[in-house]
């Protein structure tokens, strides 16, 4: 019998969980070097998703609306890379904790994974924003966008802690369902697709993503910001849980419980009945 085939010969949603688990048993082997190098990729590409919305944001004749949706249609240029073309990206390996539900990886795997790609992102990040501040980009459109670029890190400075945490985990809910869904497609398109609509809603509702933040903050302090490195980690430190909690939880459990949890009860049962 044929395997059900939804859309574009894409796969299943029931299908996908054994995706993910392939996919997290593969990230949580990687060697240090390999893993570290990556992440520093992923910290760079994101950074230039948050670099393309800069500079859209910093178009004062577009709408509110308009801004967001074109920034955060930009924005997703940096998961497409980090999907597309290969890096490890904290936020979306937090859909690691599904293969730590199943067993398929241990506590101290998960956790050297997301220490490594959550410290080594920050230097691909903060490394990028160095050389865009040597580019001189922030003087585009008459200085806007360097404006832009202050503008937004000193409101990230200024969040209160439980609203960056919640904005946090709000936006790995859809960084991770984006990740998620790219797992459904065979094809460039279909990942870019997948993609796209979650990441640009993300930023649209200006949600927080803990990574885009080691971009556009340490970008901001160079360009003359009144922040300093404790107003970094007052927004990181929350952020960083909240998406941590999104994705691993509010993603991750979730589809292990609908999904992988019932494969599991029709053969411990017969086991159980084998053993009497």
């Amino acid at each position: 019998m044929n395997p059900i085939v939804h859309g574009f010969d894409a796969y299943a949603p029931g299908e996908i969980p054994a995706r993910v688990k392939e996919f997290c048993v593969v990230k949580a082997r990687l060697p240090l070097l390999s893993l570290a190098m990556l992440g520093m990729l992923a910290g760079a590409f994101i950074g230039l998703g948050a670099m393309m919305y800069t500079l859209v944001v910093s178009d004062a004749s577009l709408g509110f609306a308009a801004q967001r949706l074109l920034g955060g249609l930009a924005f997703s240029l940096g998961l497409v890379l980090v999907t597309v073309a290969g890096a490890e990206l904290f936020t979306g390996n937090n859909l690691l904790a599904m293969g730590w539900a199943d067993g398929c990886l241990s506590t101290h795997q998960v956790l050297r994974n997301w220490a490594v790609v959550c410290a080594t992102n920050f230097v691909g990040a903060a490394a990028l924003a160095l050389l865009v501040w040597l580019s001189g980009q922030a003087g585009l459109n008459g200085g806007a966008v360097g404006v832009a670029a202050v503008r937004i890190a000193v409101a990230k400075a200024n969040l209160g802690v439980g609203e960056a945490f919640f904005r946090g985990m709000l936006c790995n809910v859809l960084v991770c369902m984006a990740a998620w869904m790219a797992l459904a497609g065979r094809s460039v398109t279909d990942k870019v697709v997948a993609i796209v609509f979650p990441i640009t809603a993300f930023v649209a509702a200006g949600f927080e993503h803990s990574i885009a933040n080691m971009y556009l903050m340490p970008l901001a302090m160079l360009l003359g910001a009144p922040i300093g490195a404790f107003d970094v980690l007052h927004n990181l430190v929350p952020v960083v849980a909240g998406n941590l909690v999104g994705g691993s939880v509010l993603v991750a459990l979730v589809y292990h419980v609908i999904y992988v949890r019932p494969t599991l009860r029709p053969a411990l049962g017969s086991g159980a009945r084998a053993a009497n």
